[in-house]
């Protein structure tokens, strides 16, 4: 199959689908071997950057999905019924960002590093879909294990978890000794 039939073939499905779809599944869909579906992919991407397109195509991980170019979504808003915007609290970026740093992580590993009981943030955050159960800990009780989605990466514009920054160890060093001063000021009171 030619470069230009995989390429047109992956933008039907990605149409079709609506949602990401895994390039392996593709690759099998189209007979042919993931590098290839890989090619046609960045080549469909490169298509869509090129023209004046009001599509693009996203990598996420080793998914990909046909997207409205989010410079344009001006005019989907006149059409269309403008989507609840989900307002993150200080609380919910500090849970969801331990869940994204440490995932896979328990409720109660959250609780442990936030000091304070964060079931109303993790069920906020499931429903928002940055953030769902990835499996149990092999642990007495076989605690639920939480860990980023997809929109989470969709949400903030990464293409994989390797795109998290990194934490400074002098910042991580200041805030430890912040937070000690602070729990030692609270146990002198």
């Amino acid at each position: 199959m030619e470069l230009s039939k995989r390429m047109a073939a992956i933008e039907t499905i990605l149409f079709a689908m609506g949602d990401s779809v895994e390039i392996s599944v593709i690759a099998q869909a189209l007979e042919i071997t993931p590098d290839e579906a890989r090619e046609a992919a960045d080549a469909l991407k490169e298509r869509y950057r090129a023209q004046d397109s009001g599509l693009c195509l996203n990598w996420f991980e080793d998914s990909i999905q046909l997207s409205s170019k989010p410079e344009l979504y001006e005019y989907l808003v006149k059409i269309a019924k403008a989507p609840k915007k989900q307002v993150l609290t200080d609380t919910l970026m500090e849970t969801l960002s331990i869940i994204a740093f440490k995932q896979p992580v328990t409720r109660a590993e959250v609780e442990s590093i936030r000091g304070v009981n964060s079931d109303f943030a993790i069920s906020k955050l499931v429903g928002f879909d940055l953030v769902c159960e990835v499996g149990r800990k092999d642990a007495p009780g076989r605690p639920l294990l939480f860990g980023t989605t997809e929109q989470f990466l969709r949400s903030f514009g990464l293409s994989s978890l390797a795109d998290l920054p990194n934490a400074d160890t002098d910042q991580v060093e200041e805030m430890r000794e912040q937070a000690e001063q602070e729990v030692d000021g609270r146990l002198e009171i």
